[in-house]
């Protein structure tokens, strides 16, 4: 008999998790026009701006698995929930772009313990034998968050509301996703001998073959999830953009009802290296729309939309199984460290993806942007093809 994965305590944190990244989408695609339009910020400005928050959130999430894997998880949880909330309502008192990156880090440095902490907490509270489906549908609400978060965002800015509106609607959100983050019940975990420091404490030395192909990955996501409506605008596409990320989310909520269950299957490089060939294609395409568009506009249109379909199920695909592939590298005293490294990985190529994005736009283009991400997408399958594969079958614990 199939042990009961869907429990209060795992609806809550699903919901907190929800809430959490529907803030925190909701500004994502709004925040380099409302840096542009109030600050007056140039594209590497605005790339270097919004990478604060990504570099930050990397600056804590290996101590963040240390603290999780030896402290009360829950509390320290719930405390940068709190903190990631309030930032929302700073970013309206900064008055200065220097107040407002202040603001960026703190917000980043809460985002980099409460995501590797609801991370953790969902895998204590799931039983171990559906562990990927578990993850498969805790992610699923990334990616719904991440379908209308954005839309919501876009759709309210395009509609003339004021970023007093739009900052308070994620404001709101997450103050809610607390109360429900609130209402977790965590299994006791007892006063452990606190190990000593070292760096296999701080980063899961075993996982980073995959944490280089993973952040070879991210790099284009970084972009794409932060500049794929102002390249939109840069080539002339007449399009709501807001849907990109919308055909996105469907392409990860569709491709996440299956990937999970065959990762419990032992399908876990098999999902990876699929996902890979989907994702390689899919930037390639994105990268020539700009060639695209000059002879259709409706054409055009149809393949950017469809590319974000087809990113969503790649990453969609790809997501639980690195996450699992991570834990399953580490003990069980470390799933917090596993949680960090994976989580770092991303994050890494995340803040390149934003700097490297808006510097190669300021120079040149960002379809030649994207076409350098489709390049790093490319090695990373040769890497994870000729060493991750072996490497993890060499290595894993379960």
């Amino acid at each position: 008999m199939k042990e009961r994965l869907v429990t209060p305590g795992y609806c809550f944190i699903i919901a907190a998790n929800f809430l959490q990244f529907f803030g925190f989408w909701l500004l994502i695609p709004v925040l380099p026009f409302y840096l542009q339009e109030t600050f007056k910020a140039g594209s590497t400005t605005i790339g270097l701006v919004l990478s604060c928050y990504t570099i930050a959130a990397l600056g804590i999430r290996p101590f963040s698995g240390y603290l999780l894997d030896t402290f009360a998880r829950k509390p320290l949880y719930l405390l940068a929930y709190f903190i990631f909330t309030a930032m929302f309502g700073g970013y309206l008192l900064a008055g200065t772009l220097t107040l407002f990156i202040l603001f960026r880090v703190l917000h980043g440095l809460s985002f980099g313990m409460v995501t590797v902490g609801g991370n953790t907490i969902v895998i204590d509270i799931m039983p171990s034998s559906r562990r990927g489906e578990g993850l498969g549908y805790y992610g699923l609400a990334n990616n719904t968050a991440m379908s209308i978060g954005p839309m919501t965002g876009l759709f309210l800015h395009d509609a003339g509301a004021s970023y007093t509106l739009i900052f308070g609607c994620s404001f709101c959100a997450c103050l809610v996703g607390l109360l429900c983050a609130w209402s977790v019940k965590t299994p006791y975990k007892p006063a452990v001998k606190r190990p000593p420091l070292s760096l296999d404490r701080f980063i899961l030395l075993k996982g980073i073959p995959a944490g280089i192909s993973l952040l070879l990955l991210s790099i284009p996501y970084g972009m794409t999830t932060n500049y794929v409506a102002m390249y939109a605008r840069q080539i002339g596409l007449q399009a709501p953009t807001g849907f990109f990320f919308t055909f996105m989310a469907i392409g990860m909520a569709v491709s996440r009802l299956f990937s999970g269950r065959l990762v419990d299957k032992g399908k876990t490089t098999q999902l990876i290296r699929f996902g890979l060939y989907i994702v390689v294609v899919s930037f390639f395409l994105l990268s020539g729309c700009i060639h695209v568009i000059q002879w259709s506009q409706t054409a055009c249109a149809v393949i950017f939309f469809g590319i974000a379909l087809l990113l969503g199920i790649g990453f969609g695909i790809m997501f639980p199984a690195y996450n699992t592939m991570f834990v399953n590298l580490a003990p069980n005293s470390q799933r917090g460290t596993a949680t960090s490294t994976y989580l770092t990985s991303w994050d890494v190529g995340i803040g390149i993806g934003m700097l490297t994005g808006g510097y190669i736009a300021e120079v040149s283009t960002f379809d030649k942007a994207y076409f350098f991400g489709a390049c790093l997408t490319i090695l990373s399958m040769l890497y994870f093809n000729l060493k991750v594969t072996p490497h993890f079958h060499k290595n894993k614990l379960r």
